[in-house]
């Protein structure tokens, strides 16, 4: 129900399948990452104290964005540094995906629904390079 896809000893996403279901918190990411995933399942009447978050100075060398699934069916295509493809995986509703390192192209398989969340402000096109992705006859998924 969590896979970590990497390539050459890098991380380049975590998947929450939608069937994930453990109690208390799971951390999913790294503390190096500048994004971090976790899930958390709390029973009723469980108290969270309220808190402000401190200002800390950070370091975002790279976006990382994660999308959460509400409904349909996106097809992910994963890319090394070097812009060369190297598989696929689908997402459904409910699925949740952090995109760490690498390329990335989505094709929209059914009807999407989703909402990103990755760090800000953005910055258009100096934010990422384009370039071609694979052709469907040569995709590799691994659903």
């Amino acid at each position: 129900m969590i896979e970590r896809i990497t390539h050459a000893g890098e991380l380049l996403a975590i998947i929450v399948r939608a069937a994930f279901n453990e109690p208390g918190i799971s951390f999913f990411t790294p503390n190096e990452l500048s994004q971090q995933l976790a899930y958390m399942r709390h029973p009723a009447g469980k108290l969270i104290q309220p808190h402000v978050h401190n200002p800390v100075p950070r370091q975002v060398h790279y976006t990382q964005e994660v999308l959460f699934i509400r409904r349909g069916v996106l097809r992910v295509d994963f890319y090394d540094n070097g812009q060369n493809y190297l598989e696929s995986r689908m997402l459904r509703g409910g699925d949740t995906i952090l995109l760490t390192t690498g390329g990335h192209g989505f094709e929209v398989l059914e009807e999407v629904e989703m909402i990103e969340v990755k760090q800000g402000p953005y910055a258009g096109d100096a934010d990422k390079t384009r370039f071609d992705g694979v052709s469907t006859a040569c995709l590799t998924i691994k659903d």
